[in-house]
């Protein structure tokens, strides 16, 4: 009988290197050993957080239909779908929403749901696209009152600023020293982003001034 459940020295599996490297059929000869699905490394992470950043949506609906659940966090507080979502993977990331994801979910250490980790990590538009039309909030806070909006402004991802705009994010927020977006996008020389906060601004102000 042969113990397939030993973990290296960062506390890994077989079968989380076998589901992050993708290798499906070693995946499932895993599982039907009893290799527990659930297990976690030295930070926290299962097979699943692993697999979901790696992209790898065969091995994600499998393990899923093993047991493993969105629910789970690892030492940060963050989720499948927050790792899914550093990852990149649209597909992945559209299978986990219609499965049931909850995509407000908040890690414990900054309080950022999926959406803020696209606008300080990756700036990825479509991810994030999928994520607002799932119900992410663009005007949610962090611990320290940041919105996605204004962490896309710092990391400077212009396409991703024009989308959180355009979903309704407020160009009027400030942050925790009372500087506004405008301020701040000027204080980087970043001209396009402050033309495009001026063009929201307007909008808004042009709207509020309607008969």
């Amino acid at each position: 009988h042969v113990k397939v459940d030993v973990p290296d020295k960062l506390g890994f599996t077989a079968l989380m290197v076998a589901s992050q490297k993708g290798y499906a059929r070693l995946v499932k000869i895993l599982v039907e050993h009893g290799t527990d699905v659930n297990e976690k490394n030295g930070s926290g992470k299962d097979s699943l957080m692993l697999a979901c950043f790696a992209g790898h949506l065969d091995i994600i609906k499998y393990l899923k239909e093993q047991g493993a659940s969105w629910k789970v966090r690892d030492l940060g507080g963050c989720t499948a779908l927050h790792w899914a979502v550093d990852g990149g993977h649209c597909e992945v990331i559209e299978w986990l929403i219609n499965d049931g994801c909850q995509v407000e979910v908040k890690d414990t250490c900054l309080e950022w749901t999926p959406l803020m980790r696209v606008s300080a990590v990756t700036g990825n538009k479509d991810v994030a696209s999928l994520l607002i039309d799932a119900g992410a909030d663009v005007n949610v806070k962090d611990k320290d009152g940041k919105t996605p909006l204004m962490v896309a402004v710092l990391n400077n991802h212009e396409d991703l600023i024009q989308l959180l705009l355009e979903k309704g994010a407020d160009p009027t927020v400030k942050n925790e020293y009372g500087k506004g977006l405008l301020e701040m996008a000027r204080g980087f020389h970043r001209h396009s982003v402050v033309t495009m906060l001026e063009e929201k601004m307007r909008q808004l102000r042009d709207n509020t001034n309607l008969p």
